[in-house]
């Protein structure tokens, strides 16, 4: 679809967006979200200068994809790395993978899934009770690797506060027709005096799903032929055979099943807990086969021509987390996590053929004092990280890899009487990295944030903010050497990458009343060797060459890169609006442009993209409407095709059983449509984007039941 066609369908939903407000009432003033994630005192997001969001547990529920990145597409500023159903991280701002920090309450994933595309993050927000989502410095405080962004998936084992009701239960069942797929989850919380017990369990079971067209692009078909004209009839035929893979994604199915428990003591002034979860997890690698080199009869040939790879995932994850708060001086709270997680992963090339096995050991550990005197507030820290990153097997294209982290960090507020402030911090990293071939490498690293905020009476806020930040390249860009099958890439790293940084300048100007809000962020970050993924060549017995193994040479390089972009959001609200319903319609813009310092263009960039929604609540019924639409990305980076915009809507319609009198709020029955017009998706953000389109439509059906 192409933008300008986009651009129409922004028009109409703006329009369609305003319908409601001839008949519009006086609106109460609606409750700002607190943030938890971050350094020093919990704020509210209209007191941040950055943009951050939060998901909660409602939201979760209308949102929940099969991947962490694909729940979180919708946002303000998030895309997806998408590689089929299976496996995604959120791509923030245009950075994805090792510049975005993926959390589990308040600590990283530990998992293999900034290494690889196809890896699927250990946490998918199927369970969360929240996720929140920091962009650009307003995440430093975690240091380098979260220059992007953070997303912290919140899952509620370990409770710092006592719950309501002594015994409480919320659950989740939904059947989807894309892939005829079932998704069910529950969580039960018991209290007895000062202890809280938290049960968790979680599945899903999707097939193959539904696609719209071809699984390759017409850019990719067109190119195809251009490189086949000249072949043999029965050479053609072949390659025609293979191109008419159409109407279901063949191996993108999906299994997982979740089992977590968490106990928590809670106190007048502290809580400690500790929690346990186990994830497993099955997917399909789309778009990919894998073909026996070996001769043998045609039957034999037949029968091995195509197998399809998958992945077999398994993590335990255990997490002790406390905190207290204090009257001792300037102290205000003590607060401390630990986690350690054993995670592996095994790529079969066929059933009960085992490839190469994935295996990532860590402990991870985060301690924070907190202060405050005067008008200020902020907070003092360290953390450190020990992983040890294992592969092995033929098709490895990393070798075993341990990392060492250590960090230190303050934060600081200044809050004045005008309700102006000032907020910054420092970090300090040592990170070292050490390969079983290539041996050691070391980064010391450092990251900075200043920033100032305004707040006026008559609802406007402004600030402005400094980052700088500097990242040490992980395992694949340094030490990556061989066939990267899920790709189809030979990716070779390069140890004598230094560590990359990035001068950010992010500016925010909000308002907002009772009844409207708008908003927006402008940003520029300036990097001083950019690491990035790019067509190449290899020697291969002195001779350099494209390809090696099949496969086209790709080779990590770093220059200098600027990125600009811009994040603007709207929403109003009507209560006793038209027909009697509350209404509340919301749009947003997304923005980002990045070039390299040669002047040619970051790959996997999103493309211009529009959000919109219109709802209503009538108590006992509600209903909703969702339009995305996305522009054409006609620049690619090297090595990529242009990817196609597209539009899609969707429809939500729900009963609230609390308000009839069954459960707590949120049990509902409800019924959704995605993607209603069956439009062919690619996101440009993905490597797969040629060869495997998202789902197409969509009819969810589900209950949420509270009490």
């Amino acid at each position: 679809m192409k933008s300008h066609i986009s651009r129409r369908a922004v028009a109409a939903s703006l329009l369609l967006g305003a319908s409601p407000l001839a008949l519009a009432q006086e609106a109460p003033a609606t409750l700002e979200t607190v943030i938890v994630t971050g350094v020093g005192p919990q704020r509210e997001t209209d007191e941040m200068i950055g943009n951050a969001s939060a998901i909660n547990r409602d939201e979760l529920v209308q949102k929940l994809s099969g991947t962490l990145g694909d729940t979180l597409a919708g946002e303000p500023g998030v895309s997806t790395t998408f590689f089929g159903q299976g496996a995604s991280r959120p791509v923030l701002r245009g950075l994805g993978a090792e510049r975005v920090l993926v959390l589990t309450n308040g600590i990283g994933a530990i998992d293999a899934s900034a290494a690889s595309p196809d890896h699927q993050v250990a946490t998918d927000g199927i369970d969360a009770e929240k996720i929140e989502i920091l962009r650009g410095p307003a995440a430093l405080a975690y240091g380098g690797q979260a220059i992007g962004g953070v997303v912290n998936v919140i899952d509620g084992l370990i409770v710092e506060d006592l719950p309501d009701r002594a015994i409480s239960f919320d659950g989740l069942a939904a059947s989807n027709s894309v892939n005829e797929g079932t998704e069910a989850a529950g969580k039960a919380r018991v209290s007895t005096g000062p202890f809280v017990l938290t049960l968790s369990a979680s599945t899903r079971d999707f097939d193959d799903y539904d696609i719209p067209g071809f699984a390759e692009s017409s850019a990719a078909r067109a190119a195809e032929e251009a490189e086949h004209e000249g072949e043999s009839e029965e050479e053609h035929e072949a390659h025609e055979e293979h191109e008419e893979v159409r109407d279901t994604m063949e191996n993108s199915f999906l299994q997982t099943d979740t089992y977590a428990a968490g106990l928590s003591w809670v106190g007048e002034h502290g809580f400690f807990g500790i929690g346990i979860r186990q994830q497993n997890s099955s997917y399909g690698l789309p778009g990919h086969e894998h073909h026996e080199e070996e001769e043998g009869t045609g039957a034999e040939e037949e029968a091995h021509e195509e197998e399809f790879p998958f992945i077999d995932l398994e993590q335990t994850r255990y997490d002790i987390r406390g905190g207290m708060n204090l009257d001792i001086g300037p102290f205000t709270k003590i607060a401390g996590n630990l986690s350690v997680a054993d995670y592996e992963h095994t790529e079969f090339e066929a059933p009960g053929e085992p490839g190469t096995i994935y295996s990532t050991e860590g402990t991870e550990g985060r301690f924070e004092l907190g202060h405050a005197f005067g008008n200020f507030a902020g907070a003092t820290g360290f953390q450190f990280l020990d992983k040890d990153l294992g592969s092995e097997g033929e098709e490895s294209f990393l070798t075993p890899t341990s990392t060492k982290n250590v960090g230190v960090f303050h934060y600081e507020t200044l809050e004045l009487e005008d309700e102006s402030g000032l907020e910054g911090g420092l970090r300090f990293d040592r990170t070292e990295l050490d390969n079983a071939v290539q041996g050691e490498q070391s980064f010391d690293l450092f990251s900075a944030s200043l920033g100032a905020h305004k707040h006026w009476s008559s609802g406007w806020f402004a600030g402005l903010q400094l980052g700088y930040t500097e990242r040490a390249p992980n395992e694949s860009e340094l030490f990556a050497n061989g066939a990267h099958l899920a790709t189809s890439q030979y990716e070779v790293g390069n140890i004598g990458l230094d560590k990359e940084s990035g001068a950010n300048l992010e500016a925010t100007l909000r308002w907002e009343n009772d009844r409207f809000s708008l908003g927006g962020n402008v940003y520029y970050t300036d990097f001083d060797g950019f690491i990035y993924l790019t067509p190449g060549t290899a020697p291969d017995g002195g001779t350099p060459v494209e390809e090696l193994d099949g496969f086209p040479v790709y080779l990590f390089l770093q220059q200098g890169a600027q990125f600009t972009g811009a994040e603007i959001q709207g929403e109003a609200r009507f209560p006793e609006g038209l027909m009697g319903a509350d209404w509340t319609t919301t749009a947003s813009l997304d923005i980002v442009d990045g070039e390299l310092g040669d002047g040619s263009n970051v790959p996997y960039l999103p493309p211009m993209t529009f959000h919109a929604s219109l709802d209503a609540d009538w108590g006992l019924w509600s209903a909703g409407w969702t339009l995305t639409a996305a522009a054409d990305q006609d620049d690619p980076g090297a090595g990529n095709l242009p990817t196609d915009g597209y539009v899609t809507t969707g429809l939500r319609a729900a009963i609230d059983l609390a308000e009839a009198g069954y459960g707590q709020d949120g049990t509902q029955l409800f019924v959704e449509g995605r993607n209603l017009t069956d439009e062919e998706v690619r996101y440009a953000t993905s490597v797969l984007k040629d060869a495997v389109p998202a789902p197409g439509r969509n009819i969810r059906v589900g209950i949420r039941m509270a009490f």
